[in-house]
């Protein structure tokens, strides 16, 4: 899997971008290694009406076939992450269980469709 890493509003140091790192590619083992890309793009968000400072992160993952994206805010970055990885396991496991159920439905399909010989 490809990750691509951008900071907005935000210096990126290196803890933050293994820590980012880390926590996308735990999100291969819930689709088989598949997934193509993640791009992630983490800051601060800049809403003057909002007391203290919001972090963000949001991310767009390639899997075949479909988009998923996930964005969330949180006092801390790290937590944001977080966030965005527990979803985006959770988006995975319901993509993979529509396609089992999508191929399921045209293997019975097919099946009825064959012709039986009687004897």
């Amino acid at each position: 899997m490809q990750i691509q890493i951008t900071g907005k509003n935000t210096e990126l140091s290196e803890a933050i971008k293994d820590y980012v790192n880390k926590k996308m590619l735990a999100l291969n083992k819930f689709y088989n290694d598949k997934i193509i890309r993640a791009d992630v793009v983490v800051g601060v968000s800049s809403d003057h009406h909002l007391k203290g400072k919001k972090f963000f992160a949001e991310c767009k993952l390639d899997v075949p076939g479909k988009n998923l994206f996930a964005s969330k805010q949180e006092e801390t970055l790290y937590k944001a992450v977080d966030k965005i990885r527990d979803y985006l396991e959770l988006e995975l496991k319901k993509y993979k269980m529509m396609q089992r159920v999508k191929s399921k439905d045209k293997k019975a399909s097919r099946e009825e469709k064959e012709y039986k010989i009687e004897d």
